[in-house]
Order: C-alpha cells, then structure tokens, then sequence
C-alpha cells in the first residue's frame, strides 16, 4: 500500500513539475490577435505556430502590414523578427511606433534589403512634431535572414534607447529644455513589409528584382510593455510614472558598461550618421552634442 501510495505521489509531483515547466515555456508568447490587427495586405498574411507567428509578405501587387491595438504614452516595445533572405534591394521591413498627423512622432527601425552577398542596412530614426532626419544606419554583426533576432525600442520621459538583441546602438535623450523636440504624442507599435525601391537601397538605384519574390518577414513576440493612452492624450503624470518599470531610474540613462558596449558597435558597426553629414547639416543640429 505504501509502495502504491508513493508511486502516486511521484506522478502527481511529477505531473505538477511539468505543468509547470510548460506554463513557464508558454509564459510571453502571446497571441497576435490579442494585442494586434491587420491594417493592410491582409491576403499576404500568414499566422503562423497557432497565432504565436505572423509572416509578412510582399509582391509585384503589395506588401502587407499590422499594427497595435493600443496607443502607448510609453514602454519598452521588443518583437523578434527574421529578415527576407537572398536578394532583397530595394525591400523595406519595418517595425516602429508613429503617431498619425502631419506633426507626427515616430520611433523607427528600418531594415533595408540588398543585393545578394551585400549587408542590409539596420536604419533608425525620430521624428518629433513631425521633424525627421535623423538616420543613423548600421550593418549588423550577424546575418538578420537566417534566424530570429531581438529589436527593441525604449521610450519614456528620459529617453528613447533602440536596442539589437539587448545591446544598445543609439541613445536619443530628451532635452526639451534645450528647446529639442521629443516624442510624447500617444503612438502605436506597427510593422510592415513595403517596397522601398525609389531610395532604401544606393539611394534608389537598386531596384527590386521581382524574380525573388515573394518578399517574406517573420515576426514573433506580441506581449504588451507600454502605458496605455487609448482615447486621451499623452498624460506625462500618468506614463511617466515610476510604477511602471520602464520609467524607473535604472532606464533614465545607459549603465557604465552599457554605454562602453554601445560605443564599441557605433564604432564598428555605423555607416551613416546624420549628425556627420555636413552637406546635409553645415551645422549640426542641436540634439547631436547630446546623444553623441
């Protein structure tokens, strides 16, 4: 009877541990459906791994794209995506936050395609009050087409960090005080798979080669970090709040090391710099002493 009565209780415990484990593996991979919506393209989409996957796709007739449900005032927004492989020229994926209008905010990652055997392009970018320019590009260190990787962006009140599997590449702080537009308009969290041939490639002149199509982006990760701010504006008292972790002062600037890691792949890594550019900017504008 004891042997009986031990042998149940190993398999309950057993089964327990494996319930568990399982709730652990299952833990942040949320369906798409919950947090996001088709905006466009909506026949070149595929949800993929029961809805834990969206593939993205693109030819000659369109591309494809989604956005978030929510508006955010603030958050730590990562997602996991696997760029289109071989010949890509002239192809955009994208995964930003944007506000609507014409004086729109915009948080950009930009990955631009290229001919077989050539690096794509990793392009950032901020706008604010509808003011853009500010391209900084990189190449990355590992190839973006054969496997998942992590792009994240932070956005609160101190700063907007874009970070390529958890290590940072560029900083953009918020000096208002110093009379420099920041991102604070209530924004969603889109992604899209476009045609970009007129300049994402040697600036227009590699045009997409349609033998490859179709153009296809894998994307992963749909949880939810960010204030929400659905119908109202962006209340600073309310996103900017220290009860969310985000906004808390160990992500109101870079650690030491950090910023000792960031410098050694803008080093390596950048191949544009807007705030280098002095054909473009004969003075640089403002914010570059700041986030340099």
């Amino acid at each position: 009877m004891n042997r009986i009565r031990y042998c149940f209780e190993l398999v309950s415990v057993l089964f327990l541990m494996f319930t568990a484990n399982a709730r652990a593996r299952g833990r942040g991979a949320i369906d798409f459906d919950v947090n996001y919506v088709v905006t466009w393209g909506q026949d070149h989409i595929l949800k993929l791994n029961q809805g834990k996957e969206v593939q993205l796709s693109m030819d000659y007739s369109s591309g494809s794209g989604f956005e978030s449900k929510s508006h955010y005032g603030s958050g730590f927004f990562q997602m996991k995506i696997k760029l289109p492989p071989r010949d890509s020229a002239g192809v955009v994926t994208a995964f930003f936050l944007t506000s609507k209008g014409d004086t729109h905010d915009e948080v950009d990652f930009e990955f631009l395609g290229n001919r077989q055997g050539k690096p794509i392009a990793i392009q950032t970018n901020v706008f604010s009050n509808g003011q853009g320019g500010r391209e900084q590009k990189f190449v990355p260190w590992f190839d973006p087409t054969t496997s998942f990787h992590t792009y994240g962006i932070l956005w609160n009140p101190y700063q907007i960090v874009f970070y390529v599997d958890k290590v940072p590449i560029r900083v953009f702080k918020n000096i208002k005080r110093s009379g420099v537009n920041y991102p604070s308009k209530p924004m969603q969290l889109v992604a899209s798979l476009w045609n970009g041939e007129s300049w994402a490639t040697s600036g227009g002149k590699e045009k997409i080669n349609w033998a490859y199509a179709p153009f296809k982006a894998q994307y992963q990760g749909f949880s939810d970090h960010g204030c929400h701010v659905n119908g109202q504006s962006n209340n600073a008292n309310v996103c900017g709040s220290t009860r969310y972790w985000w906004n808390t002062r160990t992500y109101s600037q870079l650690s030491a090391n950090e910023q000792k890691v960031m410098e050694n792949v803008r080093a390596k890594y950048m191949t544009y710099d807007y705030c280098s550019d002095r054909p473009r900017y004969p003075v640089p504008p403002s914010e570059c002493g700041w986030n340099n």
